[in-house]
């Protein structure tokens, strides 16, 4: 994989040893953003925290995110002024603040930003995934000017999904981070 920090953003109550996310950050090496608060989510902490590590970071990274984690990133490039400091993101099954489980778990991600990601992102959704209806995900896809993959029925493409060490979605960041995910170019 080229030389770029490939940060891990897991979602809500964060991601449990069995999740692919975990599995990468053993495998790999790849660096977890912790927050402060997997349980009661704020927008603002989880945002300051993703721009704490970016700007501690030497060197461009790639973000890999699931389910609010998603969210996180769309509402990070949606404030941040160091955008530049991304070159891609792995978005997985988004987790949709707006639906009533999510209004009740983590309120202060709603409104989801609707707008262009500054760079490469790629969007994973499943057909049926208990937190984001699919032409949702495909929706938030288009709006943040990412490509869409439909990944069939896998659930919340998590744990349960029984994906183990996920090679597949490896693969799909190896060719992001050979900047391959995206046919538009993307300005910072």
């Amino acid at each position: 994989m080229p030389t770029s920090n490939i940060l891990i953003l897991p979602g809500w109550q964060g991601s449990g040893p069995a999740h692919w996310q975990s599995r990468w950050e053993a495998l790999h090496g790849d660096l977890r953003v912790e927050q402060h608060d997997w349980m009661r989510p704020l927008r603002g902490d989880w945002i300051a925290r993703l721009e704490d590590v970016l700007l501690s970071q030497t060197g461009p990274s790639i973000l890999v995110a699931h389910s609010l984690g998603c969210m996180l990133t769309a509402a990070w490039a949606s404030h941040s002024r160091n955008t530049h400091l991304v070159v891609g993101a792995l978005l997985v099954a988004p987790g949709d603040p707006e639906t009533e489980m999510g209004q009740s778990n983590f309120p202060s991600f709603a409104p989801v930003p609707m707008q262009s990601l500054p760079f490469f992102s790629v969007v994973v959704a499943s057909r049926d995934d208990p937190f984001t209806r699919f032409e949702r995900a495909r929706l938030f896809a288009q709006t943040w000017s990412s490509e869409f993959i439909d990944y069939g029925a896998r659930g919340h493409i998590n744990a349960e999904s029984g994906l183990g060490d996920w090679p597949e979605g490896r693969a799909l960041l190896e060719r992001l981070s050979n900047g391959q995910a995206a046919t538009q170019t993307k300005s910072n």
